[in-house]
C-alpha cells in the first residue's frame, strides 16, 4: 500500500512538472515555439524574418507589367485576319517577334504608345505561330510571355467568290452574286455577316439559291451612277458545323448608264435603250423553232471579243457524239446563261438571215465578220457599247423563261418570292 502512495505521488508531480513546461512554451514572449526551443527548427527564412517579409522582397523583384496575347497559348482554329493581338497593362511593349512554322518573321505595328501590337496582314490558313513577348514596367523590370496557337485549316474554313469585281464599272441589272466553296448551314449566321447598300437608298436583299449561292439585288434595276458597296465581314463566322469563315473585305463598284435592250424574237430585231430612249434598233437571228432562245430579262456576265463555241459543250451533238458545231473565233461574244446562251456576232451566216429568219441553236446572233476587226459592224457596235451588268431582255420566242439560278438572272422572280429566299 505504502508502495503505490508513493508512486501515485511521483505520478503527480511528473504531471505538474510537465503541465509547466507546456504552460512555459505557450506563453512565452521570446517568438515562437521554436525559438522557445532553442533554434529556428531548420527554417530558411532565417531568425526573425517573417513570410510577409519574403513577399515583399520578392515582389519588389517581379515587373509590374501584364502583358496579355489574344488567342491563348495552344489555341486553334484561329482566325487569319483579325484574331491576333498583344496587349500589356502596367507597362511598354519592348519586344514582340512573331514566326510561322518555318521560322519566317512576320511583321507587326506597334500602337503609338507601346501598349498593342498587330500583325500587318493576314496570316495563312492551316499554320502553327510562335509568339514571343519582352515588356517593361515603370521602374524598368522586365516581363516575357511565349505562345503558340495554330490558324484555321482549309478543311474547316470557307470562302465566297463574288462578282462583280472591287472598281468596276457594271450595268444596272448587276447583282451582288457570291458563290462559295462549302455548302453553308447556318445561312442566317452567313447572311447576317454580309451588307450590300447603295447610294441610292434602295432595299437590297439577299437570296439563296441553294446551300452555296447567294445573290443581293434590289427589286428594280440599280439606280443608274450610283456606288454599291459590299461588306463582307464572315470572319469567324461558323457557316456549319466547325466551319469558319475567314474575309474581311470591302467591296465597292459603280453602276453605270441605265442600258436595257429587248430582243423581240418575232420581229426579229434587238432595241437598245438609254435611260428609257432608244439609241440603236439592230437586226437579229435568234433560236431557230428547233432550238429557241430563252424569254426573259438576262445580265451579261462575261465578255470575249473571240472565243470557241462547241455544241457537245451544250448538249448539242451529232449521232457520233460530236458537236453539231464546232466555231473557233466566234467574235464579240457576250454570255447571258450559265447554260450557254450568248449574244454575239456570226460571220458565217448569210447577211440576208438577219432581222429575217431565226437559224441559231438558242443565242442571239448579230451580224460581224471573221476575226471581229471590223468597228462597224452591228456585232462589234453592240459590244463596244454593252457593259458587264447591262440587260437584255427576250420576248415573243416559243421557248420559257430563263431560270433566275440560270446566270445572273435573278430579275426573273418577282419580288415576294425573291424576299422569301432571304434567311433573314
Amino acid at each position: 500500500m505504502k508502495t503505490d502512495s508513493k508512486r501515485r505521488r511521483g505520478l503527480v508531480a511528473a504531471s505538474a512538472l510537465l503541465g509547466g513546461v507546456l504552460v512555459l512554451t505557450a506563453c512565452n514572449d521570446g517568438g515562437t515555439a521554436a525559438d522557445a526551443a532553442g533554434g529556428d527548427a531548420g527554417s530558411s527564412q532565417g531568425p526573425g524574418t517573417s513570410q510577409k517579409q519574403v513577399d515583399e522582397a520578392a515582389a519588389q523583384k517581379t515587373s509590374q507589367a501584364r502583358i496579355e496575347v489574344s488567342p491563348k497559348d495552344g489555341a486553334s482554329n484561329v482566325s487569319i485576319n483579325n484574331g491576333t493581338k498583344v496587349t500589356v497593362g502596367e507597362g511598354t511593349l519592348t519586344e514582340v517577334a512573331m514566326t510561322d512554322a518555318e521560322g519566317t518573321a512576320v511583321a507587326g505595328e506597334m500602337n503609338a504608345d507601346k501598349t498593342s501590337w498587330t500583325p500587318s496582314g493576314r496570316l495563312k490558313r492551316s499554320t502553327t505561330y510562335k509568339i514571343a513577348v519582352t515588356a517593361q514596367d515603370g521602374e524598368g523590370r522586365t516581363a516575357h510571355e511565349n505562345t503558340s496557337f495554330t490558324t484555321v485549316s482549309e478543311t474547316n474554313s470557307f470562302i465566297g467568290y463574288f462578282t462583280p469585281e472591287d472598281g468596276s464599272t457594271v450595268g444596272v441589272g448587276m447583282p451582288v452574286s457570291i458563290n462559295f466553296n462549302k455548302p453553308i448551314t447556318d445561312k442566317k449566321a452567313v447572311q447576317s455577316a454580309i451588307e450590300v447598300s447603295s447610294t441610292s437608298g434602295q432595299e437590297v436583299v439577299g437570296h439563296w439559291f441553294n446551300a452555296q449561292r447567294l445573290d443581293f439585288r434590289p427589286d428594280q434595276y440599280w439606280a443608274e451612277n450610283s456606288t454599291v458597296t459590299l461588306k463582307l465581314k464572315l470572319d469567324g463566322v461558323e457557316g456549319a458545323d466547325g466551319v469558319y469563315g475567314v474575309q474581311e473585305k470591302t467591296v465597292t463598284f459603280t453602276v453605270g448608264r441605265n442600258q436595257v435592250s429587248t430582243v423581240d424574237v418575232a420581229a426579229k430585231t434587238m432595241t437598245v435603250q438609254r435611260g428609257g430612249k432608244t439609241v440603236k434598233t439592230i437586226p437579229i437571228s435568234a433560236g431557230s423553232p428547233a432550238t429557241p432562245t430563252y424569254n426573259g430579262q438576262m445580265v451579261i456576265s462575261e465578255k470575249f471579243t473571240e472565243t470557241r463555241m462547241n455544241g457537245a459543250t451544250v448538249g448539242f451533238t451529232d449521232d457520233d457524239g460530236k458537236g453539231e458545231y464546232d466555231i473557233k473565233d466566234v467574235p464579240h461574244a457576250m454570255r447571258l446563261s450559265t447554260s450557254g446562251t450568248f449574244i454575239h456576232g456570226n460571220y458565217w451566216g448569210a447577211r440576208s438571215v438577219f432581222g429575217n429568219v431565226n437559224t441559231s441553236h438558242g443565242c442571239v446572233g448579230l451580224a460581224d465578220v471573221k476575226g471581229a476587226g471590223d468597228k462597224n459592224q452591228p456585232g462589234a457596235w453592240f459590244y463596244d457599247n454593252s457593259l458587264i451588268g447591262d440587260v437584255v431582255v427576250v420576248k415573243n420566242s416559243k421557248d420559257k423563261t430563263i431560270a433566275p439560278d440560270n446566270g445572273l438572272n435573278g430579275w426573273n422572280m418577282n419580288w415576294a418570292d425573291w424576299k422569301a429566299g432571304s434567311a433573314l
